[in-house]
């Protein structure tokens, strides 16, 4: 799965890693020593406890995230100690401690093991195995996102993000549920990351969406792990009103297309945020998550971020195909543009560090 450092040099990733089952089931790595969006803060308001799984239908891990009265997000694995049932099964309060329904364990806010009933001649009980394993928790803005691993600091990931649009009142930004859809793609997760990362496809497959963009000004930018598109609009198109302290300030900016690796996309309109989380399901199966937060709601029905829906199924008719075609016995690699497809080398250089 080596890829090239020189792109010019450098071919795509192999086929195989769009279609074998045993280089998908490998690439579990991958997402265990990363940052994985889970929620966002206003979840946490009314009731403290969310319960969710790592990566559902795929690494299908039981977590929860539980605010402490301290206002202290925390993640623990989701399953009691004692013989491993779900502790907490929906969204709810928890005051100051989690007591399992199935024999009455309690583990309190830090996920330490602080009672459980008829076990007063166990040997050596409660040790820290009787715990609740902490699981690495972080915030980008009002965002939690949590990982496996510990080494990678979450700054690694959404430092450039912030630095770029830290001038944006984010906070601010109100989800909302009638904007946001879930989609299934019949192909392979990075596949559907390909075709994100760069913007050459856009005139052949988006044609509407096309005529807003100056296409020739349209520009990528690469960071350890993370990269920005950057989409300049044709005159008369919505655009940011920048800050003088933006390092973009005097450019016609319709969008900014930001993806943290290895699967998540945050893409910020005029009219507020699209964030885009891509989940893998098997090796040609995906099931990506559109979640909207609002800036401006006036702006909703203009600019580039006008109708997402079309634009989305514009991508998945095409990812499938391709999905259709690397399958076949004559295609194993492809050479790509040094111009124009710089994200896409950038990511299968990311995979292939990560599948090492």
């Amino acid at each position: 799965m080596l890829v090239n450092k020189k792109i010019e040099k450098s071919s795509t990733i192999h086929s195989k890693f769009y279609t074998s089952d045993l280089v998908f089931s490998e690439s579990k790595k991958i997402f265990e020593n990363t940052w994985q969006f889970v929620t966002h803060e206003s979840n946490l308001v009314e009731k403290n406890a969310f319960p969710f799984s790592y990566l559902d239908e795929f690494i299908d891990e039981p977590l929860v995230i539980i605010k402490n009265k301290d206002g202290i997000v925390n993640c623990f694995s989701n399953v009691c100690t004692h013989r491993g049932n779900i502790l907490v099964d929906k969204h709810s309060v928890i005051s100051n401690s989690v007591c399992c329904r199935y024999h009455g364990r309690k583990f309190d806010s830090s996920g330490k093991c602080i009672f459980m009933p008829k076990f007063e001649n166990v040997v050596g009980f409660p040790s820290k195995k009787d715990d609740l394993t902490n699981i690495s928790v972080s915030n980008w803005r009002q965002f939690i996102f949590c990982s496996f691993g510990n080494k990678y600091k979450i700054e690694h990931f959404f430092g450039e993000l912030e630095n770029r649009i830290g001038w944006m009142p984010i906070e601010d930004f109100i989800f909302t549920p009638e904007l946001s859809k879930d989609y299934e793609v019949k192909a392979n997760w990075a596949l559907y990351c390909d075709n994100y990362l760069e913007g050459f496809h856009i005139p052949f497959v988006h044609h509407d969406l096309a005529k807003k963009f100056e296409y020739d000004e349209y520009s990528v930018e690469l960071f350890p792990y993370s990269n920005l598109q950057l989409g300049i609009g044709k005159d008369g198109q919505d655009c940011f009103n920048l800050p003088k302290s933006s390092v973009d300030y005097g450019k016609n900016i319709i969008a900014y297309y930001f993806w943290v690796f290895p699967n998540m996309m945050f893409n910020f309109y005029p009219w507020g945020l699209s964030i885009n989380i891509v989940k893998p399901v098997s090796k040609d199966l995906t099931k990506i998550e559109f979640r909207s937060f609002v800036w401006d709601e006036t702006k909703l029905k203009r600019g580039a971020g006008s109708d997402l829906d079309k634009v989305e199924k514009e991508d998945e008719e095409i990812v499938e195909s391709v999905q259709r075609g690397v399958n076949s016995r004559f295609y194993d690699r492809g050479r790509f543009s040094p111009t124009m497809e710089t994200g896409v080398h950038h990511f299968h250089s990311l995979l292939s560090k990560f599948m090492k």
